[in-house]
């Protein structure tokens, strides 16, 4: 078994799989910071894409792009934290 066909049958299927169960707790999470978190985890799960594109197309460039997303996403993920700290603070 190849790197590509381990990528295309086992790693994208499980990817998908795990999106469609990350996107179904974003629209059911019962307060806000369950759904945060699921978007982060969505985030995660898309750098994981664009790291088995990359790895499919040998092209190294979308890594660096994957490195952005990684960061946008970590940086909203503490900003929604410093939010929640800043409301408790105010209640």
């Amino acid at each position: 078994m190849s790197l590509n066909t381990y990528l295309l049958y086992i790693i994208l299927p499980i990817l998908s799989l795990s999106t469609i169960c990350v996107f179904i707790r974003f629209l059911k999470g019962p307060n806000i910071a369950d759904r945060v978190i699921s978007l982060d985890l969505m985030v995660t799960i898309g750098i994981g894409s664009i790291a088995v594109y990359s790895i499919l197309s040998r092209q190294g460039t979308f890594l660096d792009i994957a490195m952005v997303v990684a960061l946008i996403g970590f940086l909203t993920t503490v900003a929604f934290s410093y939010y929640l700290e800043k409301r408790k603070k105010n209640d």
